[in-house]
């Protein structure tokens, strides 16, 4: 393997205090999809917005990168609900003038590996429903019950959305029609939803089969999470045409038009609260710019475990608050370059996910007790194969991930060390792994054994680095029943001039993340003001 060298892929200008405006209206922490959608929206309102991101380029897990003559996202490995006018549709055309085009995946998106058997989730509402009962003919009422709660969800999930925005007084007084429009049932862990429906554990395992994109399997996970992300794919899977990295790209200019920017290489070092007031932050190189609103898409943890002074979060009560949520667990991803075309290698545009078995909660005890156990879920992508356009900009050449949990502990002793200098014995752990890795891939894809010309594995130490989750977690903060429950992880906080924005004050994911920014740009401009953007949004 070739050593490592810097992706010359790079959105955003780079951070100097020379290149700061005089002033701004907010400053935004980080840049992932929480962050720009934010800014976005409150540029078009008239808004002069910084956002300042501490990564080399901006995007958060939207962002790409180059290396060795290949191009890979970091975590867009698929969207749903955007192959037709659909309010996730709406917003995405809405933040990027309608230039950001979609890709649709094969019609069998997803291909799911239980065991020894082989299951599948296919494109369009009555294509599913009926293509689950194909492959479960005695489960036919169960299905249609189920596909009857995905529909209840969805009306529930605007509810539960419109309730992170209301002040308190304002849920008080709604408590009644909230408690009406979201039934317990989905503040329940998945599994037992589900074991309410069948008993047959395939059928159970095949409609948890994507539980890898919120991080928990079903006995962990809150019904209310899985059921989005059922819904998000219903329609089939699609990918951004020109890379997961034109989405930052093309929402850029909006922030740029009101007069605001987007730095990276800018690194926070500290919000300023004086009497728990917000004035400003402090950045790593000591330059403080000062501003009355600051809005975090930094995540919980280091919003109030890293970024704000302690005594402001003890006397608002946050240090007591975070001890009700805990980080979602980390993961590895190995990064495949193959001197051929997608088409040439038989590359699909159906996502692989591999289990050893259909019991996902004992697998993952079993890989958490002992990493050497086989990993409890295995996910494979091929992105050069979903993106038309991947050839224009790197012809004759093919990528695939293959992304697995992997616990923060395993890594440990490592942290604090630089990126690319780990040592050996964290280069020969990577090179086990990725091994392990390719078995997997090897064994679905035969023909690619020996085909592999380069390769690199992103640990949870590689995201702690890149995107400051401290922990290395993918999902920010686990979507358990109990998570879903905390009435205070809302845009608005106890700190004034504090408000927070991405996927932690939502539901996790790239669609989680933008529409927990329309939320919070929602609650702090008021319904009144809010409401011509909306029209003009969905309309």
């Amino acid at each position: 393997m070739s050593a490592m060298k810097p992706s010359t892929l790079r959105i955003g200008r780079r951070y100097r205090p020379k290149r700061l405006a005089p002033s701004y209206d907010a400053l935004v922490i980080g840049s992932g999809m929480g962050g720009l959608t934010t800014a976005a929206l409150l540029s078009d309102l008239g808004w002069k917005v910084c956002v300042l991101e501490q990564h080399y380029t901006a995007g958060g897990y939207t962002h790409s990168y180059e290396r060795q003559g290949y191009e890979w996202d970091v975590g867009v490995h698929y969207i749903g609900d955007v192959g037709a006018k659909t309010r996730t549709r709406r917003m995405f055309d809405y933040l990027t003038d309608g230039k950001l085009k979609w890709a649709p995946m094969d019609h069998e998106y997803d291909r799911f590996y239980v065991g020894d058997k082989v299951f599948n989730a296919v494109a369009g509402r009555t294509e599913f429903r009926d293509n689950l009962v194909r492959q479960f003919p005695a489960e036919e009422e169960a299905i249609d019950r189920y596909m009857a709660l995905l529909k209840q969800v969805g009306g529930a999930l605007s509810v539960f959305g419109m309730a992170r925005v209301m002040k308190p007084w304002q849920k008080k007084l709604a408590a009644p029609y909230l408690k009406w429009k979201t039934p317990d049932f989905l503040y329940r862990n998945t599994s037992d939803v589900l074991s309410e429906l069948t008993d047959d554990p395939d059928l159970i395992a095949v409609i948890c089969g994507q539980w890898g994109d919120m991080g928990l399997p079903p006995k962990q996970s809150v019904f209310m999470v899985h059921a989005m992300i059922a819904r998000h794919y219903l329609f089939g899977g699609f990918y951004p045409v020109g890379g997961s990295w034109k989405i930052a790209e093309l929402i850029i200019p909006k922030i740029q038009a009101a007069g605001g920017e987007v730095f990276t290489y800018a690194n926070v070092d500290q919000i300023l609260a004086d009497d728990a007031v917000v004035r400003g932050v402090r950045m790593a190189d000591g330059h403080v710019i000062d501003c009355p609103v600051v809005i975090s898409s930094a995540g919980v943890d280091n919003t109030f475990g890293h970024l704000l002074p302690a005594e402001a979060v003890r006397a608002k009560g946050y240090d007591r608050s975070v001890r009700n949520v805990r980080p979602s667990m980390g993961h590895l991803c190995l990064y495949i370059g193959l001197k051929d075309t997608a088409e040439a290698l038989g590359l699909p545009r159906t996502n692989f996910w591999i289990y050893p078995h259909n019991d996902f909660d004992k697998a993952v005890a079993d890989f958490r007790a002992d990493p050497a156990a086989p990993f409890p879920v295995v996910y494979i992508s091929f992105p050069s194969a979903k993106d038309p356009r991947y050839l224009d900009r790197h012809p004759g050449t093919a990528t695939i991930e293959i992304v697995a949990p992997a616990p923060y502990e395993q890594f440990a002793r490592w942290k604090g060390t630089i990126w690319g200098k780990r040592g050996e014995d964290y280069e020969a752990l990577k090179e086990e792994l990725s091994q392990r890795l390719l078995q997997h891939l090897y064994d679905k894809l035969p023909q690619l054994e020996g085909r592999i010309h380069y390769h690199e594995l992103s640990t949870p130490l590689s995201t702690e680095w890149f995107s400051a989750y401290r922990h290395g977690e993918l999902y920010g903060l686990d979507h358990t029943p109990e998570r879903l429950r905390q009435d205070w992880l809302t845009p608005r906080t106890r700190i004034p001039g504090l408000w927070l924005t991405g996927q932690d004050i939502l539901t996790c994911g790239v669609t989680g993340a933008m529409m927990a920014g329309l939320l919070t740009v929602t609650a702090m401009m008021g319904p009144r003001k809010i409401g011509p953007l909306m029209k003009q949004i969905f309309a």
